[in-house]
This record gives structure tokens, sequence and C-alpha cells, in this order.
């Protein structure tokens, strides 16, 4: 098949899509397809040549020469070479068109709040993972948590702080500490454990640089956990123990800050089958199709709780799941195909996004 892999983009996690694009292009390389990397933002030169070239000359690396670890506006803004700071680059919507299908190896703003899929519909551009709607519903932290308390999935209780609300002098409902991160955002970027108002008022300093909202939420004390379900199917859980300190963007995308265990230790059978089961579930309740991620924490009375889903999640070497599946027996690239090849069947069944 004909696959673009898009990725990129201009949100904060700009670096972690890169690292996922390239991983990605490889592993449906490996399978056999003609897969090809684009920039949804710097797009790609085709000089006057048909979309269809594009994918002729796949199997070399000269369209992944990409620049990464770019995380600010005005850094990825000089790399147009346009003059303009429109989301989809050069040629972006034409090679997808010539598509079979589109990877979206996208996180952060761009590609996980549902606005790229909804082009993509528009265009009727087939593309793997959920729709617009599902997209900007789990990108959303306060709606998708008000579904899933809706639906009756244990979550931890929160309150919502506006920019405009300003950081100081804020009367909780509940005890401290608390965790306070963006209202739509990914990979912990912006996230803080406060433990007095001095640090919730840091922290929401803190927040207000990358988003307009920010969730507060109840700290839950458990063993942290995630699981991944592809096309229904739930994998083995996942435990991230953290050498020091908690769970932050650092502590995801540099090795050796942080322990993965998958199948995990000392779980029982019948928690981890409820975690399972509870991660499907979530993933019905917010429309969420093809796969996802979600996690959780397991309390000491072995109490499941569902921290977030995660509508894109990462595909690096370091995300979880890859490990996941890897820990069942599904090496990478079956994991894509069978991404790929779920997603195309939900078209044929005549799935609604």
């Amino acid at each position: 098949m004909k696959i673009v892999v898009l990725a990129g983009g201009r949100s904060t996690e700009r670096n972690v899509s890169i690292s996922s694009g390239h991983r990605l292009t490889n592993a449906l390389r490996e399978k056999g397809h003609q897969a090809t990397f684009i920039d949804l933002f710097l797009g790609y030169d085709l000089q006057g040549r048909d979309p269809e070239t594009v994918f002729e000359t796949a199997n070399t690396s000269d369209n992944l020469l990409i620049s990464d670890a770019v995380l600010t506006d005005d850094v990825i803004n000089k790399l147009r070479t346009d003059g303009t700071t429109q989301l989809f680059g050069p040629n972006v919507l034409a090679i997808c068109k010539a598509a079979d299908i589109v990877v979206i190896g996208l996180h952060g703003g761009d590609g996980e709040n549902g606005k790229v899929q909804a082009v993509l519909d528009l265009n009727n551009i087939k593309y793997t993972g959920s729709g617009s709607t599902a997209s900007g519903i789990t990108m959303n932290k306060v709606y998708s948590k008000e579904i899933m308390l809706y639906k009756g999935i244990k979550t931890a209780a929160f309150v919502e702080i506006t920019k405009d609300q300003g950081a100081k002098g804020h009367t909780l409902p509940f005890a401290y500490p608390v965790v306070l991160k963006p209202t739509s955002g990914g990979s912990s970027v912006g996230t803080h454990i406060a433990h007095d108002a001095a640090e919730l008022e840091s922290g929401l300093k803190d927040v207000f640089r990358f988003d307009n909202s920010a969730i507060i939420e109840e700290f839950i004390k458990g063993r942290e956990f995630s699981l991944g379900v592809v096309n229904g199917h739930a994998f083995p859980a996942i435990e991230i123990l953290v050498h020091d300190g908690w769970y932050d963007f650092e502590h995801k995308f540099i090795e050796g800050h942080t322990t993965f265990v998958t199948p995990p230790d000392d779980l029982a059978d019948d928690v981890h089958d409820e975690m399972k089961r509870v991660a499907v579930e979530t993933m019905d309740a917010l429309g969420m199709q093809n796969y996802g991620r979600v996690d959780f924490f397991v309390d000491d009375n072995n109490g499941v709780w569902v921290i977030e889903a995660n509508n894109l999640p990462g595909m690096t070497p370091l995300s979880l799941l890859p490990q996941e599946a890897e820990a069942e027996g599904v090496a990478y690239p079956d994991l894509v195909e069978s991404i790929v090849n779920g997603k195309l069947k939900l078209y044929a069944d005549g799935m609604n996004n």
C-alpha cells in the first residue's frame, strides 16, 4: 500500500512525534509498504512532480531528513520556506490524497485535538486512529473526565481553572497534594504536583504557558499502570516505576529514568482483568476507534482509577504501547500493520467518524 506517515507539526511534542513517525515509517517499509514520512507543517516540495512520485522513492531516506527536537513556534516557523504559518504545509493534502491511508504519528495539539482528522474527513482521506469528534473530546481532559464520571468510570475528582481566573487565591474542594496540568495537552508537558497553595500558584503559572485552561485533580496514591487497546484487544498492562520523582516528560522520554514492567509484578489477576475491561469501556465511552491507551492508578485497596485516555499514544522506542505488545509476542512492525488493517476494516464496514 501507499502510506503517508503524517508527523511533526507545531506542537510542544514535535520531537516525540518525529521520533514516532520515523519508527512508524521504517516499520511499514519493513512490511513491504511504500511508506513516506511527511511533516504536517513543513510539507514536501514536489518541484512540479505528481504527488504519486513521492511513493516511487519511498524506500530512500531523503524525505526523512526533518529537523527534530524543535519545540518553539518561533523556531519551527522559520523552517517554512513559503513564508506562511498555516498548519498544513505545502502539498500535504495532495500527497495524503494519493495514499491508500494516512498513519497519524502526530502528538500534542496538532493531531490529537481532532482538527487534522476533520480536514482529512472533509477531503475523504482515510487515516488511522480515532475520528475528529473523539479526538477532540479525548484531548480535552475536562470533557473526557466528565464523560467518564457520567458513565460510571472511576476517575479522580477535579476542577478547572482558566487563565483569565489567574494563578492566585484558589480554594480547592479536596486536600493537597494535587495534580495540575494543561486541560489540552499530552506527554506530561506542563504537569505538576502541588503540595500547598504556593506550589499551586507556581504550577498554574507554568501551565498557563502551554494552555489557557488548567485541570486540577485530587491526588490518587497508588501504583501507576498503562494499558493499550488495539482493535478492541487489550494488551497486558505495563507498570511504570519511576526511579525518583514522578512520571513527567523527562521520565517518559529520556532513557534510564524509569523502569517499565510488563506484565506487572504482584498484581492480582482480577485487578489486571478489571483494568483491561475498564480500558475498553473507557475507549468506547469516549468514542475512540482503532487503537489507544488508557492510564491507571491502582490504590492500596486494589481500586482501579482511570487517569486519562490517549487517542494517539506514542510509538517511539520508549513508548508504552509497543512495549506491551512485545510482551504479548507482537513485534513492532506487526503492531503497526494491525493498526492499519484494523482501521481499513472499519472504513470497509462503513464506520462513521
